[in-house]
């Protein structure tokens, strides 16, 4: 079996329980900073000289759907998982919230659109999970505009090296549970993508960033 298969397998089978698992982290600070990331998200639609309805949005890794109650209105938005399960849960979302997004399940290391096609494209600890992270961006910077920007919120290795090491330790444990690296070197790949950073703010230490990037 495919690494990528192994790790959609995992997440189509913790899909029905995802939040419950993390509905401690939303009520702390994640919840927080992902409201935070759509204002953000926001204020760039605001400052287009666009028009709203010609904004196309990519959230790369919808998962369960946490994000979709903070969709902008009057753009069009797509949001693609490679695990259908995970897309049932996020179907549910947009209903609840009455938002309107094309849900398509995708690998975001072969994205089936177009390049230079993007305005905007979103990652919320997504690239923990991409079976090859350096692959993913670079189809991110493939389908963003030449003008588009990319805004993204990790959490990756520490670069303390007390942290780091425990890091590299413990990684196994939510590797084989549900497929989640909590060890990744976001920054670097970012790097090796050939994307470049426009401003990185550390949320949590250097643990959680939230990160902007352009071609």
């Amino acid at each position: 079996m495919s690494k990528n298969n192994k790790i959609k397998k995992r997440y189509d089978r913790i899909a029905p329980v995802y939040d419950s698992l993390e509905v401690l982290m939303e009520k702390g600070k994640m919840g927080s900073w992902r409201q935070n990331l759509w204002q953000k998200v926001s204020r760039k639609i605001d400052q287009s000289e666009l028009n709203r309805s010609e904004i196309k949005l990519l959230e790369a890794g919808v998962g369960s759907g946490k994000n979709i109650e903070y969709y902008p209105s009057q753009i069009e938005i797509f949001a693609i998982d490679f695990s259908p399960k995970m897309l049932k849960e996020a179907e549910k979302k947009a209903k609840q919230y009455n938002k309107e997004v094309n849900l398509l399940e995708m690998d975001i290391q072969n994205l089936d659109f177009k390049d230079n096609y993007f305005d905007l494209i979103v990652t919320s600890c997504v690239f923990c999970s991409v079976p090859d992270p350096v692959k993913g961006l670079k189809e991110l910077k493939r389908v963003l505009k030449e003008v588009g920007r990319i805004i993204m919120l990790e959490h990756m290795r520490s670069q303390n090296e007390l942290v780091g090491k425990f890091m590299d330790w413990f990684n196994w444990v939510s590797l084989y549970t549900w497929g989640a690296n909590i060890n990744r070197k976001t920054v670097e790949n970012i790097e090796k993508a050939g994307l470049e950073l426009v401003e990185v703010n550390d949320l949590m230490s250097d643990i959680v960033k939230e990160i902007e990037l352009k071609k």
